[in-house]
């Protein structure tokens, strides 16, 4: 399958409280599980432990607990691309946290009151951001990367961003579409508010459809063949960011899959993009 960028389809185009201890743990291959059913998961995945409200954006945050997965094309999925080979082990060796939900109007919002930062377009379908519980669209990756940076935070890696959109599953997407996620099939050809569909079992929503995400990496198609396989970071350099995810703006008939990677240069913005961010500090070290 040929590697699909925003520049060419609509597809991409778019202070301190202490806390007790969450503890650790890994996701490995559960003995017997069926690889092809999206309900098979990776052995026992801690779930979350409650949302916590970063002060600065006022976004809600879930703790991700360090663990192990298997990467790339999920067993069983045939639609494939050849970016998304081979399949391969990954240790994320640090928990973290991340945005339960993509970043919000409401939340950007915040940015331009606290900075004066204005977006850098503006969506003809919601020109006066009014809908606050939307996600914020219409931003290039350096608008992303400076929110985040602005939040405490950072974008997450393409490697975290597969390990918490999986959540232990071993399939090719956490759940039936319709019930994860906005997409072709059943978005009326529009964003979503966030949170509406079902969460994975982090108790992240919409890491599948409403919107795709920017993550930090650069984008290198061959990057699998040779990636390190504890916490990549992906290529030094390059002329795109990876995108993660999909949009309400996905073709009916497209299979909704969690391993799917797309691209797009970073001055560039995407009806249908959002982003939610990554903070790397400890559960004991996250303000309520």
């Amino acid at each position: 399958m040929t590697q699909m960028s925003i520049t060419r389809v609509g597809l991409f185009a778019a202070v301190v409280v202490l806390f007790e201890s969450f503890g650790s743990g890994q996701i490995l291959p559960a003995a017997g599980a069926e690889s092809g059913n999206p309900a098979a998961h990776q052995g026992t995945v801690q779930a979350a432990k409650g949302a916590r409200v970063n002060p600065r954006d006022g976004l809600k945050y879930v703790w991700i607990p360090p663990g192990t997965f298997q990467m790339g094309c999920s067993p069983g999925d045939d639609a494939c691309g050849d970016d998304e080979q081979p399949p391969h082990r990954v240790i994320i060796s640090k928990g973290f946290w991340l945005g339960q939900t993509p970043a919000t109007v409401r939340a950007y919002k915040r940015l331009v009151a606290a900075t004066g930062k204005r977006p850098s377009s503006v969506p003809p379908f919601e020109s006066g951001w009014t809908t606050h519980d939307m996600p914020i669209v219409y931003l290039t990756w350096d608008d992303a990367n400076d929110f985040c940076r602005w939040a405490g935070g950072r974008l997450p890696t393409e490697a975290e961003w597969e390990y918490a959109a999986r959540a232990g599953s071993l399939g090719a997407r956490y759940g039936p579409p319709e019930e994860i996620a906005w997409y072709g099939k059943n978005s009326g050809e529009r964003m979503h508010e966030v949170a509406q569909k079902r969460p994975n079992r982090f108790g992240l929503f919409d890491m599948l459809g409403n919107v795709n995400q920017y993550v930090n990496d650069w984008y290198d198609p061959n990057y699998y063949r040779d990636s390190p396989a504890e916490d990549p970071q992906g290529p030094l350099n390059g002329q795109e960011r990876v995108l993660r995810g999909v949009s309400w703006a996905l073709p009916f008939g497209r299979p909704i899959r969690v391993s799917l990677r797309g691209s797009s240069a970073p001055r560039l913005w995407g009806y249908g993009t959002g982003f939610r961010c990554a903070i790397s500090l400890g559960w004991h070290t996250f303000r309520n």
